[in-house]
């Protein structure tokens, strides 16, 4: 949890990143992990938390001085602990894969990885940027699957109703062969030890 509960404005400006309903916070997470990105680590290896969990008072202070979304688009995403307007409860990080950001520096195609978690996983919405090809990655309870990128070719790239929503994509992925490591190695909760099997 001390990953997420990371954030760079909190931590600047003395802001507590505290959740306010810590029961509701950790079973939004562990949805998050147990159903994104531990699948996602198993198959590309360890994976980097950029940021996690916001609180609503760090949510609101970041939003007052145009540095992030207000509580209401980020409830049941950055904010864990607070239900969406339809009273759903989800949650986003934004996370790295070192692996990946290698390839896409390499030449990669960043629709490459957002076609095969649309095919693998039972994600809610995914939205990508250009650094290091880092992307939010959302669990929700009522899942939209939705994808949107600030790469090239920017916007949506696919949503129910899209043409190319429905069916296999993997002629997209083909390309991305890292093998999958032993479950063992690669939860989530097992950071530490991950990072020392890995140096």
């Amino acid at each position: 949890m001390r990953d997420f509960l990371h954030a760079e404005i909190a931590n600047f400006y003395g802001v507590p990143n505290i959740p306010d309903n810590p029961d509701l916070a950790i079973s939004s997470g562990m949805h998050l992990c147990q159903e994104l990105l531990e699948p996602l680590q198993r198959k590309f290896g360890r994976l980097a938390i950029r940021s996690g969990y916001r609180s609503a008072a760090v949510t609101e202070f970041g939003n007052a001085r145009g540095h992030g979304a207000c509580i209401e688009r980020n409830a049941a995403y950055h904010i864990w602990d607070l239900r969406d307007a339809e009273g759903k409860i989800g949650a986003a990080a934004c996370v790295v894969i070192p692996w990946f950001a290698d390839q896409y520096e390499g030449g990669a195609d960043w629709r490459s990885l957002a076609w095969w978690i649309h095919d693998h996983l039972a994600y809610s919405h995914l939205e990508f940027y250009p650094k290091l090809c880092a992307f939010n990655i959302q669990w929700s309870e009522a899942p939209v699957r939705r994808i949107d990128s600030f790469i090239a070719p920017k916007g949506c790239l696919t949503k129910p109703g899209y043409p190319n929503h429905e069916g296999c994509h993997s002629k997209f992925y083909q390309a991305l062969h890292r093998p999958e490591l032993p479950a063992s190695l690669m939860r989530c909760t097992d950071l530490v030890r991950s990072f020392a099997i890995d140096r």
